[in-house]
């Protein structure tokens, strides 16, 4: 076998334990900061990672409709993110990014949305089905903003390789569209990662976790660690597109820097969640269609070129 491949699959395997690790660290930052400038004490930084093990512990009461259903898309939900985990570079110089292509990585990004859509149908409470037609709306609206932003830089890059598109060089030289796909981006990323104020779908004093409503025990502990994954696996995306100087050496200097940009994501994601009321779903479908408008106006200029 090649040893170049060899090393390849290391490095996923590598860059699923530093999300699985991290993962937790970083929701627990995420809630001190927002605690701190919401005046509270809030909880222990490694609070999250107590949480998902009591949630483990936990007996698993079927409470849904489908319980097969709402088993197996608690663990789908995770294997997807893990498998973008895997493919997007985390600071280590390679992955497994030359093994897949932009498509396959909108179509992962798009099946971990598609598993909450699944979960709460599968529940089948009235808070989880109001919660799925609104994660629905949000989807519609934000996986094309997402398979625009890694078609521009596949345009520039002129390949659909990983490899190509997530090294940054689709937007070396400040071409326009790449310039306001990354304002788009960088205003759309807190829906990404589902915080406020865009979180409606959930909407804990609304519905009450929405989607997730009738999940307790491992199931739930399942769903909580891939969204937690995703805030990860989104800020090293968004770093692979945009702000990749530094990160390809594989050095330990380039290591440090990428988690430092990770970790500055999550703080912006705090300030921003704790500085924000929640939007109606009808104010955040407005503000997704604004950004998707936007960036097809990036999708034209990147197809001829600027």
């Amino acid at each position: 076998m090649d040893s170049s491949l060899i090393s390849n699959f290391v490095a996923g395997l590598v860059n699923i334990v530093l999300v699985l690790l991290v993962a937790p660290l970083a929701q627990g930052i995420l809630r001190k900061v927002t605690a701190r400038i919401q005046s509270r004490q809030g909880p222990p930084v490694l609070q999250p990672y107590f949480d998902l093990l009591k949630l483990l512990g936990k007996e698993d009461i079927e409470a849904g409709e489908i319980p097969l259903m709402q088993r197996f898309v608690s663990w789908l939900s995770l294997a997807s993110v893990l498998a973008v985990a895997a493919l997007v570079p985390m600071g280590l110089g390679n992955s497994m990014n030359v093994a897949g292509d932009v498509v396959l990585l909108v179509y992962l990004l798009t099946l971990c949305s598609v598993c909450t859509l699944l979960a709460g149908l599968a529940a089948g409470s009235t808070y989880s089905l109001l919660g799925i037609s609104r994660e629905m709306m949000t989807m519609i609206a934000l996986e094309p903003l997402l398979a625009v932003a890694v078609i521009v830089g596949a345009i520039h890059a002129h390949s659909l390789r990983l490899d190509a598109v997530l090294s940054g060089s689709a937007y070396f030289g400040a071409p326009w569209s790449g310039v306001l796909m990354l304002i788009i981006m960088l205003f759309a990323f807190q829906a990404f990662v589902q915080r406020v104020p865009f979180d409606v779908s959930e909407a804990e004093t609304e519905l009450m976790e929405g989607p997730l409503m009738e999940y307790s025990g491992p199931k739930l502990a399942l769903f909580k660690y891939a969204q937690m994954i995703r805030m990860i696996v989104y800020a090293a995306l968004f770093i692979g597109l945009f702000a990749p100087l530094g990160l390809n050496t594989g050095s330990p200097l380039a290591f440090v820097i990428f988690w430092i940009k990770i970790f500055g994501l999550v703080l912006l994601v705090a300030v921003i969640g704790a500085t924000h009321a929640r939007y109606r779903i009808d104010q955040a479908i407005r503000y997704f269609a604004a950004m998707l408008g936007t960036s097809l106006v990036a999708l034209l200029l990147a197809s001829y070129g600027y």
